[in-house]
């Protein structure tokens, strides 16, 4: 389970084409949990193809991208409050 977090600077029009692109390329693999903020459930070589997308689109000068590898054990770990529950991605039904 990895948990995939951005923050894509808007202030040039190349970066709101970036944030789509980022964001489609999470949703081609997990769910959106928080507005930039995705859960993915993905093997070692899903996981490297994942990455590599990201890392493309990336501008490392105005946007940032933070991977959190939360192993097999990550349910126990997870605990949300408030509004926006997240789909359960092994219970709901997931389209793609």
């Amino acid at each position: 389970m990895m948990l995939i977090t951005y923050d894509i600077s808007i202030q040039e029009p190349a970066g709101a084409k970036r944030l789509r692109k980022i964001a489609k390329a999470c949703l081609d693999y997990g769910v959106r949990v928080q507005n930039s903020v995705f859960e993915c459930e993905v093997d070692p070589s899903q996981w490297e193809k994942l990455k590599s997308n990201l890392l493309k689109i990336l501008d490392e000068k105005h946007d940032s991208l933070r991977f959190y590898k939360l192993g097999a054990n990550w349910k126990p770990k997870v605990e949300h409050h408030g509004i926006k529950e997240a789909p359960d991605i092994f219970r709901d039904a997931l389209i793609i």
